[in-house]
């Protein structure tokens, strides 16, 4: 049995209104085990999409690589955006040495509600999956059940969104967090991409189109 820890901290600072939040990154990257072309920072694989589709929105000329220099790249752009990464899986186990979400079995969860009400300016939660078994949403509902918070559907248009009201003191002001369930950015998902009636539209009108393209369409309106 492989426990599968997650090898960051989450990435916050007092300015960040948006967390990035989604499960765990492959196990090569808790055993240090990294392959020539991965980063050593979140969403660093190499096989990963969320960098490139930020890159493409962007215009980040980052670079792909397992440097200090790379790691400094994103670090800057989230910072600059206040963008946090606070992924809510802490730790699993696996029988099988893999990334996917449902071979995750023990799974520990993270009090994001906790950083949260740490970082005060704190609006938005960016999904990297929905509700599917062991995404990142599916977590989180789980997670806000243990602080009797109900999630309310504001869109159920994909990317989904929702809100939540987030306890507060007396004396304090009402704070309402809004989530997005964005397509995730993995190469797992792209199956799924390619059957929504939307992907399909712009495939027709633009044989060229890919599943990243579309996620760089429905990503740059909440980054």
């Amino acid at each position: 049995m492989f426990l599968h820890t997650h090898p960051y901290p989450p990435f916050l600072f007092d300015t960040a209104t948006k967390l990035i939040v989604g499960t765990l990154p492959p196990p090569r990257f808790t055993t240090g085990e990294l392959k020539e072309g991965d980063v050593d920072f979140c969403y660093g694989s190499k096989t990963g999409q969320l960098w490139p589709i930020l890159d493409a929105i962007f215009n980040l000329n980052l670079r792909y690589e397992t440097t200090a220099f790379a790691i400094q790249q994103r670090k800057d752009f989230l910072r600059k955006r206040k963008i946090g990464v606070c992924d809510i899986v802490a730790s699993a186990k696996r029988t099988k040495i893999d990334a996917s979400d449902l071979g995750m079995n023990a799974i520990q969860l993270r009090d994001v509600i906790g950083y949260i009400k740490a970082y005060k300016n704190v609006d938005t939660l960016l999904f990297t999956g929905g509700n599917s078994k062991n995404g990142p949403e599916y977590f989180f509902r789980k997670h806000l059940k243990t602080y009797d918070i109900p999630l309310k559907l504001v869109s159920n248009e994909v990317p989904r969104i929702h809100e939540f009201e987030l306890p507060q003191l007396p004396h304090e002001k009402a704070r309402i967090i809004k989530t997005v369930s964005l397509t995730a950015p993995s190469g797992a998902a792209n199956r799924a991409v390619g059957s929504m009636a939307s992907y399909k539209k712009l495939k027709s009108e633009n044989p060229n189109f890919t599943t990243v393209a579309f996620r760089v369409l429905q990503y740059q309106d909440y980054f």
